[in-house]
């Protein structure tokens, strides 16, 4: 509201201001207009003679001097003066002027151009020595004077007045004016006031609304956070919980099914060859043979569950930094596959939480067994990297590759399903690059630190 009203108030001076000087100009050309009327009908007939002489006829001059004593206008005129085409002074009511040229003024030029020009005169011109005695300023007008009948002008009449009535008629219109354009001003502001209070309740409720919600959002968002970290806690306990589980039936595995099959074996061997040694017929070679069968594909099993049991049994991790996570995995993975992986570690901190050794342990053994199982360990290469708050690792493989988004609608690939649920449970994010022979790439963030190692 105090912006308006001082824009209002600079905008009322500039109105008002410029109505003053409408006022001012359209009075003084109402002076010209009706100096001009005169000019037209009494002093114009005086002096024709000027289309074919420079002098005006003695009869005619004592006209002129009538006209200014008898005549209501003539009464107020100060001074009054007939100019030539070419600025000579032919007629005054300062005898002692008359016959002597001046220079033209502005007035004279644009009144020989048949225009007629009023303005308000200081009097400073050297024509008007005898007038600057006795006046500060008069109210100047220069009427042109046509030839009877014709479009030629003959002469410059140049009239003075005094302004007084005028400056009292002025006063008086710029007074008005100046009542107006306040009190509409003023109506303005005031409804401008009604205007600006209404958008400022409005905007003020807006705004208690927008602050509420934001409130309420905020709250959201903490909340959102802190279950969030929540869930990545839970999944981190999960992960662990998971690999305890997997160790302990690992160790069942073993120590269980495993010894019961290796223990029958041993006793399957020792009855073939006690049945080698007593039986030589045909049908009994057959049955030797069937039993030789059997031990092979119960030494098989053996060795398959060992190998199940080995793999769901995790290393010590808790003893070993991230560079020795990795070089675990890669180097078991060698170790039972006889395949070589190319392996880059560039960290600049080891500190990392136990889930996340064991999420990049597993998926480091999923992608290289992927490699190995579907690219027959084809340049198989592990890059782990960090930039002190993110873990990143890329696993690759030369093999045939295979469409990406025709992967994702298959449910078959359950071990990518995994490694990505694995890796976004704890606040992870998990990409495949992949075409058809061109290999395939995995790319893995995680946060180097996540809570949960209290577990």
């Amino acid at each position: 509201m105090l912006a308006g009203l001082i824009t209002l108030f600079a905008g009322m001076l500039g109105i008002g201001y410029f109505v003053e000087k409408q006022i001012v100009t359209g009075v003084i050309h109402r002076a010209g207009a009706t100096t001009a009327l005169y000019v037209e009908s009494f002093v114009a007939p005086n002096l024709q003679e000027l289309g074919g002489s420079e002098e005006i006829l003695p009869e005619h001059a004592l006209a002129l001097e009538n006209l200014l004593q008898d005549t209501p206008l003539g009464q107020q005129i100060v001074a009054f003066k007939v100019w030539n085409t070419r600025g000579k002074l032919i007629y005054s009511n300062d005898p002692n002027a008359v016959g002597k040229t001046f220079p033209m003024t502005e007035g004279q030029l644009r009144a020989r151009l048949g225009e007629v020009v009023s303005e308000i005169s200081s009097l400073d011109e050297d024509e008007n020595q005898a007038l600057n005695e006795q006046y500060d300023q008069l109210l100047e007008t220069y009427s042109p004077v046509w030839l009877s009948g014709t479009n030629q002008v003959i002469a410059v009449a140049e009239f003075y007045h005094q302004t007084d009535d005028l400056d009292r008629e002025i006063g008086v219109l710029k007074r008005r004016s100046w009542m107006v354009v306040g009190l509409i001003i003023f109506l303005m502001y005031i409804l401008l006031s009604g205007f600006v209070r209404n958008a400022s309740k409005t905007i003020s409720h807006q705004q208690e609304e927008l602050n509420q919600k934001l409130t309420q959002l905020t709250d959201l968002l903490v909340e959102n956070q802190n279950l969030n970290e929540r869930v990545r806690k839970a999944s981190a306990s999960v992960a662990l919980l998971n690999e305890s589980f997997l160790k302990r039936i690992g160790a069942e595995l073993h120590d269980g099914p495993a010894q019961d099959l290796g223990l029958s074996i041993l006793k399957l061997d020792s009855i073939i060859g006690l049945l080698e040694k007593a039986l030589n017929t045909t049908i009994d070679g057959k049955i030797i043979g069937d039993l030789s069968s059997i031990e092979i594909s119960m030494q098989n099993a053996l060795k398959e569950m060992r190998g199940i049991a080995t793999g769901l049994s995790l290393p010590q991790l808790s003893d070993l930094d991230l560079t020795d996570t990795i070089a675990h995995v890669v180097h078991s993975h060698e170790k039972q596959t006889g395949s070589t992986v190319s392996l880059k570690i560039d960290l600049n901190s080891e500190k990392t939480s136990l889930p996340i050794r064991i999420t990049v342990y597993r998926l480091i053994q999923e992608a290289l067994h992927n490699a190995f199982l579907h690219a027959e360990g084809a340049d198989q290469q592990v890059w782990v990297k960090d930039d002190g708050s993110d873990l990143y690792l890329e696993i690759s493989d030369a093999g045939p590759g295979f469409e990406v988004s025709k992967s994702k609608r298959q449910s078959g690939r359950l071990g990518l399903s995994g490694m990505r649920e694995r890796v976004e449970s704890i606040g992870g994010s998990f990409g495949i690059e992949s075409r058809p022979g061109k290999g395939t790439i995995i790319k893995v963030r995680l946060p180097i630190q996540i809570e949960g190692d209290e577990i």
